[in-house]
């Protein structure tokens, strides 16, 4: 049986450990450029792109070797956010498109993801077969019909002009300051371009990359930075990217910063009064703050839970006919422009948002009102499965019982990172700290 290598996002972990080293990248890239060129032709193209890493031009080369063995040509993007990569695969007609980013997490790891010709991140059966053949091994094309690649340096430019389209065309940015911290990663040079072609007086905030430096004490997961320079330069608003920039969070003129369920809470409102929100919809997972379902129930309108990680949502969409969903973390979702998560494009319909209203950033961050949440992780090590513990089992069991009628609880293992999430919602703030604690110790003792 071929070993499991794809997680909720592609594949991911360590660099330089398995499976992110180069040898095993080399193998992605022949299997995947095998399945893809499965005809023989020489006219088959991937583009490829890559945040801000230090690992990052390991990975490029190895994958690029994999997919040249094969007869794939490669159009090499650079730094690019993940949502570019998506939207060039489909513009430039690439066959498969490829993202180097472990997105939100530490520069130590790094992540190989997939898109397909269409720019959606590819099906659960794709990724299997690229892992059988993997395993397998794949046949390399003949000397003559080797791969070439080259760089493509207007791959930021071509993304730049796109996300400017997704912006209101009888609308400015002018008289807006806006922060914008992109984590020192993929977004650092397009996200300042397109605001301020937009009109923005622009703040930059996490723009000076040096391989190590992505998403360290600023980006989409630590804010803090962000929001001390919107109240130090009395900034409008301020929008925060992580590493690969699917994510976004938005700080208000205060400091107050909203999340990806409140900023879905407004762009779903908004669509449902223009008509444009498809199904009567929001796909969101099962992380989501139960205060959005009630928020979205008041509009008569339905919250649709997928697991947790962006795929599902969008899967979720394009099976229902959706075309807004998203993530508690900030990915949100918009199919009537992008194909997968995009922070900019969020940001931008944010801005939008204050430009027709005429309304201030705290105005339309706060929509509505959380039910207290606590989320928190527990690292496990190789080899082991707390979940599968009789005495963890027996309170979740317990707690799950405890908070019947009162909240939820939602316990799983991360799809990106060696940790068990506990979350649990309750109005009584005092409980659900027990109750997660509770089962947070027994999960670590379990660890230990």
């Amino acid at each position: 049986m071929a070993e499991k290598l794809f997680g909720t996002d592609g594949v991911r972990g360590l660099a330089n450990s398995h499976p992110m080293t180069a040898e095993m990248a080399l193998k992605l890239g022949a299997a995947a450029g095998r399945f893809f060129r499965s005809d023989g032709k020489n006219d088959h193209r991937v583009v490829i792109g890559k945040d801000t890493r230090l690992s990052g031009y390991m990975l490029e080369n190895a994958l690029t070797a994999g997919l040249t063995s094969t007869g794939m040509n490669v159009l090499l993007l650079g730094p690019v956010p993940t949502p570019a990569v998506g939207h060039l695969t489909h513009s430039m007609r690439a066959d498969l498109g490829i993202m180097i980013s472990a997105s939100h997490n530490h520069f130590t790891d790094n992540g190989i993801k997939f898109f397909g010709p269409d720019g959606f991140k590819l099906s659960d059966e794709a990724e299997a077969d690229i892992e059988r053949m993997v395993d397998e091994g794949v046949e390399l094309a003949h000397p003559e019909n080797i791969g070439r690649a080259r760089r493509i340096d207007e791959g930021r430019h071509r993304y730049v002009e796109f996300i400017k389209t997704t912006f209101p065309s009888d609308h400015r940015l002018d008289g807006l300051k806006v922060v914008i911290d992109c984590a020192n990663g993929a977004a650092y040079r397009a996200a300042p371009e397109a605001l301020w072609e937009l009109g923005a007086e622009v703040i930059e905030v996490g723009v000076k990359p040096n391989g190590t430096n992505i998403n360290l004490e600023c980006g989409s997961t630590d804010t803090r930075t962000a929001v001390k320079a919107v109240l130090d330069h009395g900034a409008d608003v301020g929008i925060c990217l992580d590493g690969d920039a699917d994510r976004v969070m938005i700080i208000d003129e205060t400091g107050r910063v909203a999340d990806g369920d409140q900023i879905m809470a407004l762009m779903a409102g908004r669509f449902a009064e223009k008509g444009a929100l498809r199904g009567g919809a929001l796909v969101a997972t099962v992380m989501s703050n139960l205060g959005l379902e009630r928020y979205l129930g008041g509009k008569g309108l339905r919250l649709e839970r997928t697991k947790v990680g962006d795929r599902y949502v969008v899967e979720r969409m394009r099976e229902g006919g959706f075309n807004l969903g998203g993530e508690q973390s900030g990915h949100i979702v918009m199919t009537d422009y992008a194909t997968t998560g995009d922070g900019l494009l969020a940001g931008l319909q944010f801005l939008a948002a204050m430009v027709e209203t005429g309304q201030r950033a705290s105005d339309l961050t706060q929509v509505f009102d959380t039910v207290p949440q606590l989320l928190k992780n527990v690292r496990y090590h190789a080899g082991q499965t707390p979940l599968d513990d009789e005495n963890v089992r027996k309170v979740i069991a317990a707690s799950e019982q405890d908070l019947t009628g009162k909240g939820r609880l939602l316990i799983r293992k991360s799809g990106t990172e060696p940790l068990i999430r506990v979350m649990a919602e309750c109005e009584d703030e005092t409980f659900l700290t027990q109750v997660v604690d509770r089962i947070v110790a027994e999960v670590e003792r379990a660890t230990a």
